[in-house]
């Protein structure tokens, strides 16, 4: 079994998307072994998203995921990390292909409405970041 962290970016979550992204979660048999509504800090989002801090859409991406309330998942499934990223589709929504949750719910580029891991390492730590082991169930 392999595990990813999933988000419900605030603009997913404003909108009212958020049961029917979980629905999708679960229509494509993946196992919810941890879920949180959160409201992060612009510090938080900072963290979360260290890995990007050189970059130009920096401050905008993390300005827009401490605007509001998101929900964290850790998913679970054989192959969870790219079928998860197949699922919601390129990170541009106008790229997307039809029937990803970007194309469906994402509105531009930094407001795709989801966010995947894309490696075991990267996983391992956004798992580790929003859940403490024993928040897990499996």
């Amino acid at each position: 079994m392999e595990h990813t962290c999933a988000i419900i970016k605030p603009d997913a979550v404003s909108a009212g998307h958020t049961g029917a992204i979980l629905q999708r979660i679960e229509e494509a048999g993946f196992g919810v072994i941890g879920m949180r509504l959160v409201r992060l800090t612009k510090t938080e989002a900072e963290g979360f998203y260290a890995v990007h801090r050189e970059r130009p859409f920096f401050d905008s991406l993390t300005t827009f995921m401490s605007s509001g309330p998101a929900v964290v998942l850790a998913l679970e499934a054989p192959d969870v990390i790219a079928r998860w990223r197949a699922l919601m589709g390129a990170t541009d929504p106008a790229q997307a292909d039809d029937g990803t949750l970007r194309r469906q719910f994402g509105n531009a580029i930094e407001r795709n409405a989801t966010h995947g891991s894309d490696a075991p390492e990267t996983a391992a730590f956004e798992l580790g970041y929003f859940f403490r082991g024993v928040e897990l169930t499996r």
